[in-house]
């Protein structure tokens, strides 16, 4: 029973840090129509801006959170309005220009604060365990989890009972429209983006706890967050969340069930909900 239990909060754990990461960028590109490869990026922005204020500075965990936001949020706004609103609906462009911010964003951070990971970090608050039956669990997992529960709450409430919601579904629906009826997408879009990027940057922060901070983490979890947004679908809240949920507890019962297969499994997920259902599990047909 503690064996499942463990297992469990490992892939719950894990997997709101992935839905952090990907519910951004899953609402950018159903919104927005755009598909934003320097999301990974901006998720370690949030993680060594934090880094930094929390360890560095003595500012302590939770100021280390805002400040990973705030300077994901403030990057990803110079993308989006130096660069990106010239560019909807020009895919392939899109896509070249976020995956050149990559590589620049990856080297800028490789220059900033050099080349050795810096060591997981929390707040005093979530340091140690508590017991589960007759094995020990860490305190900062089990807060990852309501963390996790908190923010997709506020985020859903956002997109689906707030008038900034109503107006990024109705650009979702019929952008052409919305734009003759007084809205000012354009605005709305830069809002939103921000606050995509400082979600990613948060969850860069909160993810440090149990994955560290290193200069190749952009790319590592660019990848896991396309997994979760092709199995959630795009452009819901809650279509990450499950799909953050899925991968999170497929990779945690793969490692400890067949660890040999572990780094596939997740793959393997997704190739299947590809077959059956091409547009995610919550995702809407075209």
């Amino acid at each position: 029973m503690s064996w499942f239990l463990v297992n469990l909060l490992n892939g719950l754990s894990y997997g709101m840090v992935l839905f952090l990461i990907a519910a951004g960028m899953s609402i950018v590109m159903g919104a927005m129509g755009i598909t934003n490869l320097a999301h990974g990026v901006l998720y370690m922005v949030g993680a060594y801006a934090g880094w930094t204020v929390a360890v560095h500075l003595g500012g302590g965990f939770w100021l280390g959170v805002l400040a990973g936001g705030l300077a994901a949020g403030l990057v990803g706004l110079v993308i989006e309005r130096g660069f990106l609103r010239f560019l909807y609906k020009q895919a392939n462009e899109q896509v070249l220009l976020t995956f050149g911010f990559v590589y620049i964003i990856s080297n800028l951070c490789l220059w900033i604060w050099g080349g050795w990971p810096r060591m997981s970090f929390t707040a005093d608050l979530l340091r140690g365990t508590f017991n589960l039956f007759d094995r020990t669990y860490p305190t900062a997992r089990l807060a990852m989890i309501i963390i996790g529960v908190v923010v997709a709450a506020v985020l859903w409430w956002v997109q689906e009972k707030t008038r900034v919601g109503a107006m990024v579904r109705a650009g979702m629906d019929d952008k052409e429209m919305s734009m003759a009826l007084g809205i000012n997408l354009e605005r709305v879009f830069a809002i939103m983006f921000f606050g995509a990027s400082f979600v990613a940057g948060m969850a860069g922060v909160f993810g440090a706890q149990m994955l560290g901070v290193h200069p190749t983490m952009g790319l590592e979890i660019l990848l896991l967050a396309l997994i979760v947004i092709i199995v959630g679908g795009v452009g819901s809240v809650t279509g990450a969340l499950l799909g953050g949920v899925l991968i999170g507890l497929i990779d945690a019962f793969g490692r400890a069930l067949v660890p040999e297969l572990a780094m596939f499994t997740m793959y393997l997920a997704m190739v299947i909900v590809l077959t059956i259902r091409p547009q995610g599990l919550l995702g809407r047909k075209n």
